[in-house]
């Protein structure tokens, strides 16, 4: 298990709708200001334990995040050390407890030693409130990841069940395949087949689901050039690579993809994890895919793409 990285404990934080005052709270040795809210029921949290969580964030009046009515979030807890960071008060959580912590961005960036990059919407003197929910404590990797595997067959259920009710409430019949793209062929094409190991060149408008909204297209306008890239190489997300194979050379058609075949607990388009996406696609070429490129001694190969095309496979989550 990776250890989860500062920014990430900064960006999270669990909700709970506790208004309270400065002087309710508590400092950390690193002068983190915090406080929990609990029964006193319980073993606290040790060394070794996973956290699971509920999470919010919240700047200024914003709240940035929230993982409420989603994913809950699995933390590892360590000694707690003056690092200027929530997992400071890890040790004192119990199940069922809430906490609040307050980052304040001037002491993030003075006891960062220069590595707290400030985001472009943060401002110096600006305070990150961060409320936690503990909704159980695993003293141990396996059972944290037999938890996790329940609440993602969960997850993909509700990303599932999203997707099928916006297909209904549009009155739109679309196939689904085996892994669970939901495809519109409004024209099958008559040519080379998509299949692994072709090349395919794609034109196609990218939209969020269930709002619609546009984020990305190639169709029309500068910077129409389709994209690229070799079907079983995970250079597109799974959806797509998936849901073109239902489609020849000149073939048009949509696309419904639940967020565990697109970017999952990634931030997508909508810079939000567990984003379903809708694409509409136009296969504009299939011709047989040339050879890798060989790598370098020492280099490892890399797909060369545009940076800011979304149905591109991300990098693997750390």
């Amino acid at each position: 298990m990776k250890t989860i990285s500062k920014y990430l404990l900064i960006s999270l934080a669990l909700l709970g709708a506790v208004a309270c005052s400065n002087s309710d709270f508590k400092k950390t040795k690193s002068g983190l200001m915090y406080k929990i809210i609990s029964d006193g029921k319980g073993a606290p949290a040790k060394r070794g334990d996973f956290l699971k969580m509920q999470l919010m964030q919240k700047l200024r009046d914003t709240v940035l995040y929230s993982s409420y009515g989603s994913f809950p979030f699995y933390i590892p807890v360590d000694s707690p050390r003056p690092v200027y960071s929530p997992t400071e008060i890890f040790t004192q959580l119990r199940k069922g407890d809430s906490a609040v912590a307050i980052l304040l961005v001037d002491s993030l960036i003075r006891k960062s030693s220069g590595q707290f990059q400030m985001p472009p919407f943060m401002k110096r003197k600006d305070k990150i409130t961060l409320t936690f929910k503990v909704l159980d404590i695993f003293p141990g990797q396996s059972e944290m990841l037999a938890d996790r595997k329940l609440e993602a067959d969960k997850e993909k259920d509700r990303e599932v069940h999203a997707v099928e009710k916006y297909l209904a409430d549009s009155n739109i019949h679309a196939t689904r395949t085996e892994s669970g793209v939901y495809v519109v062929v409004r024209d099958p094409g008559s040519g080379p087949q998509v299949d692994s190991g072709k090349q395919v060149l794609v034109h196609y408008t990218g939209k969020l689901l269930p709002s619609g909204k546009v984020f990305e297209s190639n169709m029309t306008g500068p910077g129409n050039e389709p994209l690229k890239f070799v079907i079983g190489r995970h250079m597109v997300i799974p959806g797509w690579e998936d849901g073109l194979k239902q489609f020849h050379q000149g073939g048009k058609g949509t696309l419904y993809i639940p967020a565990f075949l697109a970017y999952d607990q990634r931030p997508g388009p909508g810079h939000t994890a567990y984003e379903n996406l809708i694409f509409d696609v136009v296969v504009d070429s299939v011709r047989n895919a040339p050879p890798p490129p060989a790598p370098r001694p020492g280099m490892p190969v890399a797909p060369k793409i545009r940076p800011g095309t979304y149905p591109i496979h991300p990098a693997p989550h750390k």
